[in-house]
């Protein structure tokens, strides 16, 4: 059996009591949510369903400057 003695409710060490951490500030209201929509997707006209955006380009005038630049422009990455 040990002789050690044990520690008791007198033998601990009573801390000042720590002051309360200051409560955090309410988050920032910021601009409002969008609106849930649950009707059917399908049937409005996406830009996918109009021709508005594919391959207009302003008219060349033939110049071999603004041929070059159309040839970089529409060249695949992986063929720099």
């Amino acid at each position: 059996m040990s002789t050690a003695r044990t520690p008791g409710p007198r033998d601990t060490v009573m801390e000042p009591p720590r002051p309360a951490p200051p409560k955090p500030a309410p988050p920032k209201p910021g601009p409002p949510k969008p609106p849930l929509v649950f009707d059917d997707p399908l049937d409005r006209q996406s830009s996918d369903d109009t021709d508005a955006g594919w391959g207009e380009r302003p008219a060349a005038s033939g110049d071999s400057a603004a041929d070059l630049a159309r040839f970089l422009d529409e060249k695949p990455p992986h063929h720099i």
